[in-house]
């Protein structure tokens, strides 16, 4: 699923998040994390797979995560 290392991966607070068709610019990937594991959390189905995917993206370190499959 995910195509760069962990290694090479960076540990900076900010991150672009694109789900649904909308980016946005989070300033504290932690606030980010809040965010999508809450709506993972009250989601099913196909909305809980979009948001579960940010999430593992976001606890990974990547800056640009997306519920687009490649």
């Amino acid at each position: 699923m995910l195509k760069t290392p962990e290694l090479a991966m960076s540990k900076t607070k900010s991150v672009t998040t694109k789900c649904y068709g909308e980016v946005k610019k989070w300033d504290d990937r932690e606030v980010a994390k809040d965010f999508f594991l809450e709506a993972m959390m009250n989601s099913d189905g196909s909305e809980h797979d979009r948001y579960s995917s940010i999430y593992i993206q976001l606890v990974n370190g990547l800056l640009f995560c997306t519920d687009e499959e490649d």
